[in-house]
């Protein structure tokens, strides 16, 4: 593509290209999880079996290949999948996509086993939580990307919990195709509309230095302290949503940083409209600066050439593969998607979008949105969700609705894994037996 050309209209123009047949749909899944001592204390990037010896080790054991940055493996690729580092080392596979949730599943075990693998070896532990429970914010290293350390001096001056969200917090993501804009946007007003549902189900970050945050999902309420321009649901998430208004945030939303002859520089609150007329530092964007742009914003739905549904808390392994087996049966079936919209303007009825939210993070699946006792049962709505989902994967990939399965347990608990968690705690609060009960 002549990089020369980049303009709104040309932005627009690569946007109507996306999309593809029913028939060629597929699904990716993403999955963080972090890496501690027993204790729960961080594991740093370059100590002994730290977290550089992973990313050496995947490469040499099973034949990933690495990415540099500078002297330092920060990333790894295989077969259609990489291996990146959040912030604070949080080790996160983002899957190849796959055809059937089968494939996901065989990928999601086999990166499982071998991480787990080399922690044992390492005499570490990996943990499946929204937040990290032991260790404190300020203890964790940063790892050793020149993006994280524009990020690291940006955000905080963009809200008060940033480096919460970059070095404690995990969670799952799945991408999911569309078939055109209109298929795009009533996928978007689902995934969006149901956040405070799927928040509150897979909430699990009820703990921060081994004592009660007061949140079943700490990690939700982290992100609404982060950088409001780029986080939650801007206005081009909302239920009118085009891919003219979604590029129209985007451009409009203050840029962090641009990558010239490999280094990170400054975008100091510019937007990418700003950036299109007037440059910075003399550097006129390309398209590869759109696309690193693009990766720079964290709704709670992310539409590039798929649709990115996060908002889930790092879960069990079986209960992140159920979050990807959700929204496959949500949006994969015409009439699951009908019935889940058709929710969501139950759900719409109950206060803001904000105080719906909120009421999620705070109280998980025991929470209501209605101001009446018994009124919004997140409880409730969910388990319709589930309800919904479990019928459109039953005729979307109908060998795979057990996967559900796991998620049909928790609903009928009729609590979030942040209440399993705390329970545990209870009973024995050290921190290893914390750590044991959230292995991996």
């Amino acid at each position: 593509m002549d990089t020369t050309q980049l303009s709104r209209n040309a932005i627009l123009d690569q946007f109507s290209t996306y999309g593809c047949p029913r028939d060629r749909f597929l699904i990716g899944g993403e999955y963080e999880r972090a890496i501690v001592r027993p204790n729960g204390a961080p594991v740093h990037y370059a100590e002994p079996f730290g977290i550089r010896w992973f990313l050496t080790q995947f490469a040499k054991r099973w034949g990933w290949t690495p990415k540099l940055e500078g002297q330092n493996i920060i990333a790894l690729y295989k077969d259609g999948a990489n291996i990146t580092l959040e912030p604070g080392g949080q080790f996160e596979l983002s899957g190849a996509p796959h055809s059937d949730l089968a494939g996901l599943v065989e990928e999601f075990s086999t990166n499982r086993d071998c991480v787990n693998q080399l922690a044992s070896e390492a005499g570490f532990k990996v943990i499946t939580a929204g937040l990290t429970p032991i260790a404190s914010i300020e203890s964790v290293d940063w790892m050793p990307k020149g993006r994280y350390v524009v990020m690291r001096e940006y955000l905080p001056e963009q809200g008060d919990l940033a480096h919460y969200m970059m070095k404690g917090t995990t969670s799952v993501q799945c991408n999911y195709d569309f078939i055109d804009e209109a298929d795009c946007a009533q996928k978007v007003a689902l995934c969006a509309g149901v956040a405070p549902l799927t928040t509150a189900l897979f909430a699990n970050s009820p703990l921060y230095l081994n004592r009660p945050t007061q949140y079943q999902s700490f990690r939700g309420h982290i992100w609404t302290r982060t950088d409001p321009a780029r986080t939650g649901f801007p206005p081009g998430l909302r239920e009118d949503f085009s891919y003219e208004r979604w590029v129209d945030y985007l451009l409009n939303v203050p840029m962090m940083f641009i990558h010239k002859n490999d280094q990170w520089i400054h975008a100091k609150g510019k937007s990418f409209a700003e950036f299109m007329t007037k440059g910075i530092d003399g550097h006129f964007p390309t398209w590869d600066d759109w696309e690193l742009h693009m990766t720079s914003t964290f709704p709670e739905v992310r539409i590039k050439r798929t649709i990115e549904v996060r908002g889930a808390d790092c879960v069990s392994h079986d209960m992140a593969i159920g979050f990807c087996a959700l929204f496959t049966g949500l949006l994969y079936d015409d009439e699951a998607l009908s019935k889940g919209l058709e929710l969501v303007e139950e759900i719409k009825q109950f206060g803001t979008r904000d105080q719906r939210f909120d009421v999620a993070c705070v109280a998980g699946l025991q929470g209501h949105f209605g101001t009446k006792t018994g009124q919004g049962s997140v409880l409730e709505l969910t388990r319709r969700l589930l309800d919904i989902a479990t019928e459109g994967l039953g005729r979307y990939q109908p060998h795979n609705q057990h996967l559900l399965n796991p998620i049909a347990t928790q609903v009928d608990k009729g609590w979030s894994p942040a209440s399993d968690l705390m329970q545990a705690w209870r009973a024995n609060p050290t921190p290893e037996h914390v750590i044991d009960f959230l292995q991996y």
